[in-house]
């Protein structure tokens, strides 16, 4: 924090900067030659020419809870969740087309896998279209892990030289995601109508476990992003767990099959609470068949509350880093 006094023959105006952007406060004070004679500038002419006084106090951790600031920049929110989206498809040969060839393509890659070489039923829900519904939720906790941690570093600009509330970043990470779930729900709506699938009144739970989903995930993002501002090589560690943590959750396979190709590796599932809140989304989607069950209410429980605690988590953890942001970046 600097400090700079001017003083000159009316007013003192005393100017602070810091991280949280640069104020001023200006209060009248005789000048130095009416000092000397005794004469004091009277209360009208004081309270005429005086300005508001702004008083600057550090924010606690607990500040981003806040979510006011969010709202009146409002506009930058959006303004960077377009530009998230144009990059990503600018100067390439398919564009937009990729939003559809990513899950389509991951879930062709599942189903060889598991469906064909791993011996996997789904019962009367084609293979393909039951792996397209898990890896639509994985994708939604694994983009938004990756983008909300990332965003710092990839603003690192913007960071250092304007202030703005810094969680804004990675909340409009989350716009683009939405965007992409929304792409991978249309094409899945297609999917069941050509094959057939049917679904039932449970679809109207499917945005709860799309939200418990993203909540953990932005939960992590938030902590692993404000650890990349000074240790970068975190990025990395989290992209190998996220690359080997899809074959250990049931999103391409349900937890039923899991269970019984490896019965003692049920407690790893169950304590995983990923594994409780995909099976939630394939039940919301298709309804209870053999392969999808309805989910325990005590799976549903520890999803929940490991979703809140997690994402309380990770805001308070940004919240207590992002002071220093712009000196370490």
């Amino acid at each position: 924090m600097s400090l700079v006094s001017e003083t000159n023959a009316t007013a003192s105006t005393i100017t602070r900067s810091d991280d949280e952007g640069t104020r001023s406060e200006q209060a009248i004070l005789p000048a130095p030659d009416a000092a000397q004679k005794g004469i004091v500038p009277s209360e009208s002419q004081a309270g005429a020419e005086a300005l508001p006084v702004i008083v600057i106090r550090q924010k606690s951790a607990w500040a981003v809870f806040d979510l006011r600031d969010v709202w009146r920049y409002r506009d930058l929110l959006v303004a960077l969740a377009e530009r998230d989206i144009k990059l990503r498809y600018r100067q390439t040969a398919l564009g937009a087309i990729w939003v559809i060839l990513q899950p389509l393509l991951a879930a062709g890659v599942v189903t060889i896998l598991f469906g064909r070489f791993g011996g996997l039923s789904a019962g009367k829900i084609p293979y393909f279209v039951f792996s397209f519904a898990g890896m639509m939720g994985w994708n939604v906790f694994t983009q938004t892990v990756a983008k909300s941690s990332s965003s710092l570093l990839g603003n690192a600009q913007l960071v250092a030289k304007v202030y703005f509330p810094r969680i804004i970043l990675p909340f409009s990470t989350a716009l683009s995601t939405l965007f992409d779930l929304c792409v991978s729900a249309v094409v899945l709506t297609l999917l069941m109508a050509i094959t057939h699938t049917g679904t039932g009144l449970q679809i109207v739970t499917a945005p709860i476990w799309l939200a418990l989903l993203f909540l953990i995930a932005m939960g992590i993002g938030l902590f692993t992003g404000a650890l990349q501002v000074t240790y970068r090589d975190i990025g990395s560690i989290q992209g190998i767990i996220l690359q080997y943590g899809m074959w250990a959750t049931p999103a391409g396979y349900s937890l039923a099959a899991a269970i019984q190709k490896g019965p003692k590796l049920f407690w790893f599932f169950q304590l995983n609470p990923l594994s409780h809140l995909l099976e939630g989304l394939r039940w919301s989607i298709f309804g209870t068949s053999p392969d999808v069950v309805p989910p325990s209410p005590l799976g549903v429980a520890y999803g929940v509350a490991t979703a809140i605690v997690v994402f309380l988590g990770g805001m308070l953890a940004f919240g207590s880093m992002q002071r220093r942001f712009a000196d370490v970046i």
